[in-house]
């Protein structure tokens, strides 16, 4: 008879865990048992053909050229019947003259105020930079009555996620206090900054991005915007919230173990973790080898727009050496490409690993896709099973080695949920990260192959559903294998292998809690799978469920 899985522990019993594994025989018990539970032990026993050489840099294999299908030069994706605004709204608006970016950025800051004082805590905003932010939509208010708009985010309202650096904020990780303020923005924030975005401040985060379900028990993060009582995902918390809400339109995130992707999925809406070295990392608070930016938006137009305003080489960053970057427009061709012809590899067994009502949801979408031309092929990977064994040993062995100050200097400053992660990952041994890389390398090269194949490959984006959670889990911080790795199942396939991977929100459980299909291309081809999104969204197969939590920034009250 299978055990029953373990329950979750937060708030009181987590702490009395982390105490009483102090010493280092319980300790081992407590690792032997995540251990056991995350099948990371089962990976050694995996055969040898699985693994490749050991890999001496984290470059996205590129598989082939992209593909050269003719377009059928559709109609961009329209947001008419959206439930959250759009790039294109602002736009639609300010061109009109019926409002203007410094109404916008000021109705932006008067909503995060009230959000903050609903109960849950609703705010997505950590850090307002109202003096920038208000300096610069006046600055985008000028350029819209004067006829110099400089693109699509002209004028729109961006947050972003606290890693990230702003000039003159602090960045906290997650933690409770800020660290020493930043002298400079982010290689991706002047960026936004140099296409006309308003950059209204930080989006909350969990604590060193280390919980994909938006709990902290150093902070309140904001709920979801669907159903305040389920999680709202992470480590993207606040990003993926000030979308939901209506606060912004996109935002930035980052994604080391599906923290774009999650938290996307978790609220209906759409987000892309782009290929490895695509958005500049410097000024980045994280590195590491699985960790990516990228954009939640409310559209796939919203993140083709964000895309091609940050995307390039940036001699600060090594990794995007090589970087073509986009030229404007090419991503706006590339959505109205259709899927005619498109050959979507179909990976059956992580659908089956969804549970019943996602896997429908996942199949109807792709369906609807077939019906409109695209060619389903069913492939198979055996490591996609493995994928997240590797992936928890990736991230956590890296993340656990870049905190190794804080936790000498700052243990009792952590929250219980992520002394919890340090006493596991200290039962690791050095070989278990090692193996895990020429794993991954085996499942690059898989990966690869079947890219010859195929354009792109489908599969669901979570197991599950945004769980419900407590306001001891939120508050206390948790520990919930269970939920962890339904959360995470699907999401390493992309990390390990750095390649691009976008989810659209395809269907609903009967609660209203919407599922995400993820669509997974080669390297550098945000294009192709941008597109098939696209279409799911132009086809009706994806659209975005109405928030209970909401807000207008784009009128007046």
């Amino acid at each position: 008879m299978p055990l029953p899985p373990p329950p979750r522990i937060s708030g009181r019993a987590l702490r009395s865990i982390v105490r009483a594994t102090e010493p280092e025989p319980l300790r081992r018990l407590l690792g032997a048992l995540v251990r056991k539970e995350l099948r990371l032990d089962e990976l050694r026993a995996l055969p040898a053909a699985f693994r490749g050489p050991m890999p001496l840099h984290a470059r996205p294999v590129h598989a082939r050229r992209a593909p050269s299908r003719s377009s059928d030069a559709l109609p961009l994706p329209t947001s008419e019947r959206a439930h959250t605004p759009t790039i294109a709204a602002f736009r639609a608006l300010y061109r009109s003259g019926e409002t203007n970016p410094v109404a916008v950025v000021e109705r932006v800051f008067s909503a995060s105020r009230a959000l903050a004082a609903q109960r849950p805590a609703m705010d997505p905003l950590l850090h307002r930079d109202e003096a920038r932010a208000m300096q610069d939509a006046e600055a985008s208010a000028r350029r819209w009555r004067e006829g110099r708009v400089l693109g699509p985010l002209d004028g729109v309202a961006v947050p972003v996620k606290e890693e990230v650096d702003l000039e003159g904020c602090g960045a906290r990780l997650g933690r409770s206090t800020p660290s020493a303020t930043n002298v400079a923005d982010a290689e991706v924030v002047a960026r936004l900054r140099a296409a006309g975005a308003v950059v209204v401040g930080h989006t909350s985060m969990t604590e060193f991005g280390m919980s994909p379900l938006g709990v902290s028990a150093v902070r309140v993060l904001p709920r979801n915007a669907l159903d305040p009582r389920r999680s709202a995902g992470g480590s993207s918390t606040g990003s993926a919230v000030a979308v939901a809400t209506g606060l912004s339109p996109v935002a930035l995130g980052s994604d080391g173990g599906g923290s774009i992707r999650i938290p996307a999925s978790f609220h209906g809406i759409f987000g892309i973790k782009p290929t490895f070295g695509r958005i500049s990392r410097a000024g980045d608070g994280f590195g590491g080898t699985v960790a990516h930016l990228g954009p939640i938006g409310a559209s796939t137009l919203d993140l083709a727009w964000f895309l091609e305003a940050t995307s390039g080489a940036d001699p600060k960053d090594e990794l995007t050496s090589g970087n073509p970057g986009f030229v404007r427009g090419w991503l706006d061709d590339a959505l109205k490409r259709g899927v005619r012809g498109l050959r979507i590899g179909v990976l059956e067994s992580e659908i089956d690993a969804c549970v019943p009502e996602g896997a429908k949801a996942v199949r109807e979408a792709l369906s609807a896709l077939e019906r409109d031309g695209a060619v389903l092929v069913p492939v198979h990977l055996e490591l996609a099973r493995w994928a997240p064994a590797i992936g928890y040993l990736t991230i956590g062995l890296e993340s656990h080695a870049a905190l190794h100050l804080t936790r000498r200097d700052a243990w009792d400053d952590m929250g219980a949920d992520l002394q919890f992660f340090s006493r596991v990952m200290s039962t690791m041994a050095s070989d278990d990260y090692l193996d895990a890389q020429q794993l991954r390398a085996g499942l690059r090269r898989d990966v690869a192959s079947l890219l010859r194949e195929v354009d792109v490959l489908a599969l669901p984006t979570t197991a599950r559903v945004a769980p419900r959670l407590s306001d001891t889990d939120v508050l206390e911080g948790m520990t919930d294998t269970t939920e962890l790795d339904a959360a995470c199942r699907f999401s390493f396939l992309g990390n390990l292998t750095g390649l691009p991977a976008a989810t659209a929100p395809i269907g609903c459980d009967r609660d209203g809690m919407p599922f995400g299909l993820q669509i997974v291309g080669d390297a550098w081809d945000e294009a192709t799978v941008l597109s098939v999104v696209a279409h799911a969204e132009r086809c009706g197969a994806a659209r975005v469920p109405r928030p209970q939590v909401q807000v207008d920034v784009l009128h007046a009250t």
